[in-house]
């Protein structure tokens, strides 16, 4: 029985074999910082194993695909740029950043990180363009994490789920991948809220998500809280059936890029319980397979077709 729709596997299907994403890092923040910003983010945003940003993207691009080139033999690549809100950016630099990482031989597609509240039809359009232009993919990567309206006011994120369904609607227009991030361990979410966030993206045009386990960045308002025990982190298995039952609950063409995050050690107050990372990954699995649990396989209604 397969689990779930592994990442790996949606690529090969749409790529023809195996393709691999490279991290992109560039100049960026994000508007949400100018008032206070998300409790959770530290100041090197997600990008604890990014190359500098004074390297330019063609040689970010080039240092990392070498790498994977001699280590798996890949031929096809994805410019991932990562950290914090990408469409932040004034338009024409975007641009200029873009148009460098499609020039890269081998790139066949360009996912980009953003927040639901910074979609704008302008560059949209020049994504599209640029799309047909030179025959690459475009994958918006969209940072939700929960849909509890209370707890995205805990953590100061600055948008609403209603801001999130107006961005997928505007994007799922130009026929772009959409990948939707989610942390199912936030300190205000219960089980019920990672269920609920399943049947919505479920009844969204979205193709891909990747679930985050809540890491406390040393330097965080959330690392304040925790430290002071403002805060309470679920237990180790409360996240495994969060994640195994909103995989039960989700849409089965979705792909799943990750089911849990990681930072390093020495930057972090708290990273998945003190337990590797792929450790956790398996009890998932092996959670689902006892329960009888695979993607979909919760849902008793009708799933839409897009």
């Amino acid at each position: 029985m397969e689990l779930y729709f592994a990442y790996s596997d949606f690529l090969k299907n749409k790529y023809g074999e195996k393709t691999y994403k490279l991290p992109v890092n560039i100049p960026v923040t994000c508007p949400n910082r100018i008032n206070g910003g998300c409790t959770f983010c530290s100041e090197v945003g997600t990008g604890f194993e990014m190359l500098s940003n004074n390297i330019s993207v063609s040689e970010q691009l080039t240092q990392n695909m070498e790498y994977i080139r001699k280590k798996y033999k890949a031929n096809k690549f994805i410019a991932y740029f990562q950290n914090y809100t990408n469409t932040f950016l004034p338009f024409n630099q975007f641009k200029n950043y873009i148009l460098e990482a499609c020039q890269v031989e081998g790139i066949i597609e360009v996912a980009i990180s953003t927040r639901p509240d910074c979609i704008y039809d302008e560059y949209l359009d020049f994504l599209y363009k640029l799309s047909k232009e030179y025959g690459v993919n475009i994958c918006i990567e969209l940072g939700l994490q929960s849909i509890n309206v209370e707890t995205l006011r805990k953590i100061n994120r600055g948008h609403g789920v209603g801001d999130f369904v107006d961005a997928v609607q505007r994007i799922a227009k130009y026929e772009f991948d959409i990948c939707v991030h989610m942390i199912l361990n936030l300190p205000w979410d219960i089980l019920e809220d990672a269920i609920d966030a399943a049947k919505l993206l479920s009844a969204l045009p979205i193709t891909q998500i990747k679930l985050h386990s809540l890491y406390i960045a040393k330097g965080t308002v959330m690392a304040y809280q925790y430290e002071n025990n403002e805060i309470k982190i679920c237990s180790k298995e409360e996240y495994i059936e969060r994640a195994a039952r909103f995989l039960g609950y989700l849409r089965k063409d979705i792909a799943v890029q990750r089911l849990l995050g990681r930072a390093p050690e020495e930057e972090t107050l708290f990273c998945n319980w003190g337990t590797s990372w792929w450790k956790i990954r398996d009890d998932i699995e092996e959670y689902m397979i006892t329960n009888n649990i695979s993607q979909g396989s919760l849902r008793n209604y009708e799933t839409p077709k897009f």
